[in-house]
C-alpha cells in the first residue's frame, strides 16, 4: 500500500441539523452551502494555507501544516457566519460545528486522510456547540500563546470510538448581539417572504451589444424605483446584475438572493421605439404573478419604467400612501440625449478604473448641459468628480472634489429623494472632512430610501470616521443583508471599524477575505500589516507590509493621513502605531 504517516493539524467541519434544513428545503439549503463554499469556506481555508482533504455532504475535513493556521481558520469561519445570519431566523440558519486537533494520520496515494488523528478531530465537531470551536489538549497547546482568544477548559471528554480520554477547550465567543452594539440599530432584514424581490438586469434583444448600457439602464432605474418602500426589502443593483448573462433557474436566483420575487425582462430599442417585455416571478413556485409587453415611442421611456412599477406594487398588494406612489415615479428628462448620456456615463461609473472614470465624466458633463434639471446626471457626475479625488486620477484632485460637492448640491436641489443625490453629498462632504454633515446626507438617504444599500454603508462610513464604530458595524451588516454580493470594499470599512474596536482578529478575517476578492488592493493590506503588528505577528506584518508596496510601489502613509477623512487624527495614528509595533516604517 502507498501511504504515509505524519503529524498534522486537522480541522473537521459539519453542518448543524443539516437534515432538518435539507428536509424543509432541499433546494434552497444546498444552495446557500455551495455560496457558502464559494463566498467563505473555501477562501478561508485558501488564506489559512489548508489543504480540502474531502468534503463530507454537508462538511468538509482540512488538513494544515500548523495548528495556528487551522484555529484563526477555524475562527474565521464562525465570525463569517454570524454574519451571514444576521438577520435570518434561528431555525433557517446554517451554522457550523467545528473541532480542530493535532495528530498522527495516515495519508493515502489519492491524498485522503484516516487514523486518530482525523477521528478525534470529527469527534470534537460533534460535542461543540452550534456556532462553536473545540480543541483537543494537544491542539490548544500550540495556540495558547499565540491567538489571543479566551478559551474554556472544559475537562477530560470521553469521546466515542477513542480509547482514552481527551481534554478540551472551547473557543469563547462574545454573546449574540453584543459583537457590535449598535446605536441606533437600523432596521432588521426583512425575512424572504412575500414583500421581497430582485430585478435582475433585462436581456438586451436589440441584436446590438452597444445597447448594452440602455437595457442595464432600465433595470438599475426600476430598482431605484423600489428601493424607495419601506414595504419592500429590495436587493441591490450590484447582486442582482451577477446574474447578467446568465441562463437563470429563478428559483435558484430566489434562495441565493433570499428572496420571494424576481422581475426578468428584456429590452429591444429600434429607432425611435422600444419594446420592453417584463415578467413578476414567484420564486418558490416558478409561477407568473404578471407579465406584460410595452410598445412605446422612446420619449415614453418613463412611463413605461412607471407602469413595471406600479404593477408590482399591485401584484405583491402593497399598500401605498400618496407619498408613497410619488416616490417611486421615474426621474425624468425631456432630452433623450441627455439620459442616453445618463445612462452610458453610469454603466461606465460601476466600472471602478481611471480610463471608465475619465469617460464617464466627459458623459456626464453632457447631460447636465443637456439637461440642467436632471437630477440624477448631477449626482453621478458627483461621484466621478469624487472618485476621481479619492484615486488621485486626475491632474487636480482638489479642484475636482470641489466641484464634486457643487454637482451633488445640485442634485439634492433638484430632487433629494434620487437615492444617490445625497449619498454623492454625503461621499463628497466625508472627503472634504465635514462629517458631521456627511453624517446626517447620508442619514438622509437612507430615511427616503430604505432599501438603499449603498446609503446604509455611506451611514457606516461616516460613523467610522466620526470616531462611532460600534455603531457603523449595524449599518454594514444591513448593506451587505441588502447586497448579498457585496462589493468587497465594505468588507474594508467594516475591517477598519472592527480595528478601531480593538477587535483585531476579527479586523484580520475580514481584511484577508478583501483581499481574495480584490488583490490588487494595496490600503486592506497596510491595514492587515497594522493589525498583525497589533497582534504581535510580526513576521506576517512585514510581509503584508512588503506585498502592499510590491501593488503599488508608491504607496504614502503620509499621503493617507492626509486624505482618510477621520473626525480624530488619534484614530489614524492608531493604524500608525500598528505598524510602528511591527517595527514598519511610516515612509
Amino acid at each position: 500500500m502507498n501511504e504515509t504517516r505524519k503529524i498534522a493539524a486537522i480541522l473537521v467541519a459539519d453542518v448543524v441539523g443539516f437534515s432538518r434544513l435539507a428536509g424543509a428545503d432541499e433546494d434552497g439549503t444546498l444552495a446557500n452551502l455551495r455560496a457558502l463554499r464559494r463566498d467563505l469556506t473555501d477562501p478561508a481555508v485558501a488564506a489559512h494555507h489548508g489543504r480540502l482533504v474531502k468534503r463530507t455532504g454537508d462538511g468538509f475535513i482540512v488538513e494544515f501544516r500548523s495548528v495556528v493556521d487551522a484555529v484563526r481558520c477555524a475562527i474565521e469561519i464562525q465570525n463569517g457566519m454570524v454574519e451571514r445570519n444576521a438577520g435570518v431566523v434561528a431555525d433557517k440558519r446554517i451554522e457550523f460545528r467545528i473541532g480542530v486537533h493535532l495528530g498522527d494520520v495516515v495519508e493515502e496515494a489519492d491524498g485522503d486522510l484516516m487514523g486518530d488523528g482525523v477521528n478525534i478531530a470529527a469527534r470534537l465537531e460533534g460535542i461543540a456547540d452550534p456556532g462553536g470551536i473545540c480543541l483537543s489538549d494537544d491542539a490548544y497547546r500550540q495556540v495558547r500563546d499565540k491567538i489571543k482568544e479566551h478559551f474554556s477548559d472544559l475537562g477530560e471528554k470521553t469521546l466515542k470510538n477513542i480509547a482514552r480520554p481527551v481534554r478540551v477547550y472551547s473557543v469563547e465567543r462574545a454573546p449574540e448581539g453584543s459583537r457590535s452594539a449598535p446605536l441606533p440599530t437600523p432596521a432588521a432584514p426583512v425575512e424572504p417572504a412575500h414583500s421581497s424581490i430582485a430585478v435582475l438586469p433585462f436581456a438586451n434583444m436589440s441584436g446590438d451589444a452597444e445597447q448594452e448600457y440602455f437595457a442595464d439602464g432600465i433595470s438599475e432605474d426600476i430598482i431605484t424605483a423600489l428601493s424607495k418602500l419601506p414595504q419592500l426589502f429590495v436587493i441591490a443593483r450590484n447582486s442582482a446584475f451577477t446574474f447578467k448573462g446568465k441562463n437563470v433557474n429563478i428559483g435558484e436566483v430566489g434562495r441565493s438572493l433570499g428572496v420571494r420575487h424576481v422581475l426578468e425582462g428584456s429590452v429591444r430599442k429600434s429607432g425611435g421605439r422600444v419594446r420592453i417585455t417584463a415578467q413578476l416571478i414567484d420564486a418558490t413556485t416558478g409561477g407568473h404573478l404578471w407579465a406584460e409587453r410595452f410598445d412605446r415611442e422612446l420619449t415614453d421611456i418613463f412611463a413605461v419604467q412607471d407602469d413595471v412599477t406600479s404593477h408590482i406594487v399591485s401584484a405583491l398588494a402593497l399598500n401605498l400612501s400618496r407619498s408613497d406612489r410619488q416616490s417611486i415615479a421615474a426621474e425624468r428628462t425631456d432630452n433623450q440625449e441627455a439620459y442616453d448620456s445618463f445612462l452610458r456615463g453610469r454603466e461606465l461609473w460601476w466600472r471602478f478604473s481611471n480610463e471608465a472614470n475619465r469617460e464617464a465624466e466627459r458623459l456626464l458633463r453632457r447631460a447636465t448641459a443637456l439637461d440642467p434639471g436632471f437630477a440624477p446626471a448631477f449626482a453621478f457626475l458627483a461621484a466621478t468628480l469624487a472618485n476621481a479625488y479619492a484615486n488621485e486620477w486626475g491632474d487636480n484632485p482638489a479642484e475636482a472634489l470641489e466641484e464634486a460637492e457643487k454637482a451633488a448640491r445640485q442634485a439634492v436641489k433638484l430632487d433629494e429623494r434620487y437615492p444617490y443625490a445625497l449619498w454623492s453629498l454625503a461621499m463628497t462632504l466625508s472627503w472634504r472632512r465635514r462629517n458631521d454633515e456627511s453624517l446626517s446626507a447620508a442619514e438622509r438617504a437612507v430615511a427616503f430610501n430604505p432599501n438603499f444599500s449603498d446609503g446604509h454603508s455611506m451611514v457606516g462610513v461616516g460613523l467610522h470616521f466620526a470616531g462611532r464604530s460600534a455603531e457603523a458595524i449595524a449599518f454594514f451588516d444591513r448593506a451587505m443583508a441588502l447586497d448579498p454580493h457585496f462589493n468587497s470594499i465594505v468588507l474594508y470599512f467594516r475591517a477598519q471599524a472592527a480595528y478601531q474596536l480593538g477587535r483585531y482578529d476579527e479586523a484580520v478575517s475580514l481584511l484577508k477575505r478583501r483581499i481574495l476578492r480584490n488583490p490588487e488592493t494595496d490600503a486592506s493590506r497596510v491595514l492587515l500589516a497594522a493589525t498583525l503588528g497589533q497582534l504581535g505577528r510580526i513576521d506576517e506584518a512585514r510581509e503584508a507590509w512588503r506585498e502592499a508596496l510590491r501593488v503599488n510601489p508608491d504607496y504614502s502613509l503620509e499621503q493617507r493621513r492626509n486624505v482618510l477623512p477621520y473626525k480624530n487624527p488619534a484614530d489614524f495614528e492608531r493604524i500608525v502605531e500598528g505598524l510602528r509595533k511591527a517595527g514598519l516604517s511610516e515612509r
